[in-house]
């Protein structure tokens, strides 16, 4: 009778183990979320796109290869698909109900810019897309992240965000509450690729952890880094500030995944369904 239940939990026990660290952490497949796609055991590291995007695969348990796709704000709930090598490989999103934010905004031009303000916005969102598309050959040193600041999470991911009543677009990070000065860390090792001072986001440095894998920090008061410094995990790239279009100090955070955003809360162990 001992063995039989010990035969029994042993088999409850194989899915957890079979599925992996990484997978159970990660593995959030709703609109803003990130799907782990099993491709299973192979000599080297399938080809995986999405939406027509590289995707980040790793080797899982030095057992299986697994995608870690980033999944839009923008898709609807239903079945999805990578390509592997070429072939379909499916996975399902599921849904999930975003809150909404109103935030007045004292400076108008930050809610209805004027036509030189648009030229300038333009400007630095082409600037920004382009390194959010970057995919380089690193590997991330490491997917579960640090906080990039101790402080209390704020403002979630996804909001659906009114300025001065007007809806804009949703929240595309995770705000922490912080003091002005406070340094910012960076999550994972990573190269700068991006430093900017912008009309919406102030002082901003980009960091590119690897694969499509990219953190956007901004409202900075400070900057710490230099284009193309190599950041260990936990260097300091900045301070916390109230730059750009912010109504206090608080550090803005986005994670991207083959060029989708994607809800930081996931990879810091916090995310709510």
């Amino acid at each position: 009778m001992r063995l039989l239940t010990l035969l029994i939990l042993f088999c409850l026990a194989l899915p957890a183990h079979a599925e992996g660290f990484i997978s159970r952490l990660l593995h959030k497949p709703v609109p803003g979320g990130v799907a782990v796609v099993d491709l299973g055991p192979a000599a080297n590291a399938p080809s995986v796109r999405y939406q027509g995007k590289p995707v980040l695969v790793i080797h899982e348990d030095q057992q299986r290869w697994i995608a870690i796709v980033g999944i839009p704000l923008s898709v609807k709930p239903g079945t999805a698909q990578v390509q592997v090598a070429g072939q379909p490989r499916s996975f399902t999103v599921s849904s999930k109900h975003y809150v909404e934010q109103r935030i007045t905004i004292q400076n108008q031009q930050q809610v209805n810019p004027n036509a030189k303000n648009l030229a300038r916005i333009e400007r630095e969102l082409a600037e920004q897309t382009r390194a959010y598309q970057q995919f380089s050959a690193r590997q991330p040193s490491n997917l579960l992240f640090d906080r990039p600041v101790n402080g209390p999470l704020s403002s979630p991911f996804g909001l659906r965000r009114f300025f001065n009543g007007e809806e804009r677009n949703p929240h595309s990070g995770l705000d922490f509450a912080a003091n002005s000065g406070t340094p910012i860390k960076a999550p994972a090792a990573g190269t700068v690729i991006l430093i900017g001072d912008y009309f919406f986001n102030g002082k901003t440095v980009f960091v590119d952890h690897g694969q499509g894998l990219i953190s956007m920090f901004c409202h900075l008061s400070a900057i710490d880094v230099q284009l193309g410094d190599e950041l260990p995990r936990g260097g300091v790239l900045g301070k916390v500030g109230a730059t750009g279009r912010a109504t206090g100090p608080h550090l803005h955070w986005n994670v991207s995944l083959n060029d989708a955003r994607v809800d930081p809360a996931i990879f810091i162990g916090a995310f709510k369904p």
